[in-house]
């Protein structure tokens, strides 16, 4: 199969390998209908992940149709069309059953999905299948749910939005403009979102953003109380990772508020005094994303959430380094891969 291989920072090929194969009785062999690449592969492509072996497979976001199961495998079967969640999981153990999937004892991460297949570990406690005929306009939504979306609602979520809340949300990636959206989703009253890109506002604004502020720092912080109330947000959802984007949370939140941080952190450091002075909440990490599908993949079928929206480049996999540079570039917020 083709596959695609990080090299070393800033160098994408994509090659051929073998086809992964059956190692155990619960796994399964999935066919890629559609991959992408996330804000987070950006890290290791840009060198900023530390010490890291060359000529590895990159990607965990993918939907597909299942090719092959082992024998202890119930849950799918040959021809069903699927969600791949960005970790496997067996969806019963002790952690599972208390919605921190990303902790399963038996789950991990895939070797690589921006390929033509890919091998699930953990196949029933993992996949999720989506019933019925999947029209092609409905992939890219679909798509979503394997990481970005759930991600953004896993920010929402930790901070604990709810009916009513004040929302900030820092970054206007795609993690970003997910966490837009679930937090209308989930009954925010006014949604800031901080963006200084015209396509990106014009998306927020789309998914539910009530207002844009483009200024950083203390002067955006004070945009963001000016707006809400004059104190700040209930709630304010990271989505970045940088140390920056951590503070431009902090100060963004009024007190008594949470942060919900759902960006890969990098470089950040966090003095807890300012914050503990303000009684100020921090949650989030890692989305569990098998936690949420079952809620949110009705949302998708039935048309009322559309987070496909995300992506506005579509590249055959085979032009996969041009995906990257879009990205990296920003000339894209998130490249979608057909096979």
């Amino acid at each position: 199969m083709r596959a695609t291989i990080l090299m070393s920072p800033g160098r994408i090929e994509l090659q051929t390998v073998a086809d992964p194969r059956l190692h155990e009785d619960t796994d399964a062999v999935v066919r890629v209908v559609a991959s992408c690449i996330c804000g987070s592969d950006l890290w290791p492509y840009r060198g900023l992940n530390g010490e890291q072996p060359t000529a590895q497979q990159i990607g965990h976001e993918f939907v597909g149709i299942v090719e092959e199961v082992g024998a202890g495998v119930r849950n799918v079967a040959p021809g069903d069309f699927v969600i791949g969640p960005f970790m496997y999981s067996d969806n019963t153990c002790a952690f599972c059953r208390r919605g921190v999937h990303t902790s399963c004892v038996n789950g991990g991460g895939y070797e690589g999905c921006q390929s033509e297949l890919v091998r699930v570990p953990q196949a029933d406690g993992t996949l999720v299948t989506v019933p019925g005929e999947v029209p092609e306009s409905l992939v890219p939504h679909l798509l979503t749910l394997s990481d970005v979306f759930p991600t953004g609602h896993h920010a929402a979520v930790s901070a604990g939005v709810r009916e009513g809340s004040t929302v900030a949300v820092v970054g206007d990636g795609a993690v970003g403009l997910s966490a837009v959206l679930a937090a209308k989703r989930l009954g925010a009253a006014a949604v800031v979102a901080m963006s200084r890109h015209a396509d990106r506002q014009a998306l927020a604004r789309e998914f539910g953003a009530d207002a844009i502020v483009e200024t950083r720092g203390k002067e955006g912080a004070a945009e963001v109380r000016e707006i809400l109330d004059g104190i700040g947000a209930d709630c304010v959802l990271e989505c970045v990772g940088t140390d920056a984007s951590m503070k431009q949370a902090f100060m963004a939140t009024r007190p008594g508020g949470t942060v919900g941080y759902v960006g890969v952190p990098h470089g950040v450091s966090i003095d807890p005094r300012p914050i503990f002075a303000r009684n100020i909440g921090l949650a989030g990490g890692v989305a569990p994303v098998r936690n949420y599908l079952d809620a949110l993949l009705p949302a998708v079928l039935d048309g009322s959430i559309q987070p496909g929206k995300v992506f506005d480049l579509t590249l055959p996999l085979d032009q996969v380094a041009e995906g990257y540079r879009a990205m990296d570039e920003r000339r894209a917020t998130k490249v979608l891969l057909t096979p």
